[in-house]
């Protein structure tokens, strides 16, 4: 008599990958988002007052150095990503932290207690200095998995744009309120707080791989679906800094918005294109069509820079245009560093991800000054078809890229046993 044979094992559940957080993965996530969130409060929040702040410092005359106080953060923070992130791949991720929060509350206070222009510079210079954001990125993605790093790095590009449009409606009534020293002095206690979440509060990460495995530098810096990466963090941040060189403008000439009220027209928007980006954004790492919703969200970006270059004085086409921007922003924002962090290699997380956060440090440094010149000599519609421009040409190099494969489903899970 023939014996059937017996069924094959069903894989248990909890073999399978889930495409939910761990406690560990969303205290991790959502505490660095946080920390990561303050760095660019120190960018952003001055921006709207600041100009008219430096007027009545010694030197604040002069409209160059003004620009140097605003965009010196920037650049220190290009020059030390690098050096940073690869402290963090041999020091550990937290120290390297815990280091940079102290830099920048350091220079917080340096410029909260400077009666010159020149005083705000350094202090600017070394808030900068404290360049944490590759060690905070590679921290996200030691403690998570490749089927929620997504998600994860969706935090970190959600803080920023809800840091840019909070700053925007914020700095003005805190400048009333406290000064710009205030507002200086803030950052500094909010960075010395950030280093008591960093020891309490964010779980610990997986042991890093030891270093006789790294790989060579020249191999993670140069290697082509990184370098394509790169270049698309440099034109996003780019882009965004020289836009916001003639959206005020729009608003106030064609749209008749004060600028004190222009934070109630940027935070539905961003608050609003964090809900329409979800469903795009889940559907392609769910789905695996995650090439799809990147290069879309890159197409999105071009055809909105184009449309804007037509129809900036329209208040009604820039709001909703606006939004469209801010629908692709997120999602690249989300996807750029998970993608890094997934094609770099384990053991060089770090010093892939101090390349990624240098380029975009480097981008809003670019993106200001290009945006100012360019609005200058053609006009503010220029500014906007150049946008178009370099979306175009990343489009183009990023069309080729191939999504990162997946780990495969027994690896461990960050925050449970291997």
């Amino acid at each position: 008599m023939h014996t059937p044979s017996p069924a094959p094992a069903v894989a248990p559940p909890e073999s399978l990958p889930s495409t939910r957080f761990t406690p560990a993965e969303r205290r991790a996530s959502g505490w660095l988002a946080s920390i990561f969130a303050l760095r660019m409060l120190g960018l952003f929040l001055i921006l709207p007052v600041f100009a008219v702040h430096a007027r009545g410092l010694p030197g604040g005359e002069q409209l160059a150095l003004v620009g140097i106080a605003i965009g010196i953060y920037g650049l220190t923070q290009a020059l030390l990503q690098i050096p940073l992130g690869l402290a963090s791949d041999r020091f550990g991720r937290k120290r390297v932290i815990v280091f940079g929060l102290l830099l920048f509350a350091a220079g917080s206070l340096i410029a909260a207690f400077s009666e010159t222009l020149y005083g705000v510079i350094a202090g600017r210079a070394i808030q900068g200095a404290g360049a944490i954001s590759a060690a905070i990125t590679a921290l996200i993605a030691d403690s998570t998995r490749d089927e929620v790093r997504t998600k994860a790095m969706a935090m970190v590009g959600g803080s920023i744009g809800i840091t840019f449009a909070l700053s925007l409606v914020l700095a003005p009534w805190l400048y009333a309120w406290v000064g710009m020293p205030g507002i200086f002095g803030l950052t500094a206690l909010l960075a010395l707080a950030g280093i008591w979440v960093v020891l309490r509060r964010v779980p610990d990460a997986p042991p890093l791989p030891p270093p006789p495995s790294r790989e060579p530098w020249h191999r993670v810096v140069l290697a082509p679906e990184l370098l394509r990466l790169n270049l698309g963090i440099f034109t996003l941040h780019l882009v965004q800094m020289a836009m916001f060189v003639a959206i005020p403008v729009a608003l106030v000439e064609h749209g008749g918005i004060p600028v004190r009220e222009h934070g109630w027209v940027y935070l539905p928007v961003v608050l609003g294109s964090f809900v329409l980006m979800l469903p795009p954004m889940l559907w392609g790492e769910r789905r695996g069509h995650l090439r799809a919703v990147f290069l879309g969200s890159v197409a999105l970006l071009l055809v909105t820079e184009a449309l804007l270059a037509l129809w900036w004085r329209e208040p009604v086409a820039l709001i909703a245009l606006l939004l469209a921007f801010f629908v692709g922003f997120n999602v690249l924002e989300a996807t750029l560093p998970s993608l890094v962090s997934r094609m770099a290699p384990p053991e060089s997380k770090g010093l892939a991800l101090g390349v990624y956060n240098t380029t975009q440090a480097l981008g809003l440094f670019a993106g200001g000054w290009i945006g100012g010149r360019v609005a200058g000599a053609f006009g503010y519609g220029t500014v906007f078809g150049l946008c178009a421009a370099l979306l175009c040409l990343w489009l183009v190099l990023a069309w080729p890229m191939r999504p990162p494969a997946r780990r495969a489903a027994n690896a461990p899970t960050p925050g449970k046993p291997g």
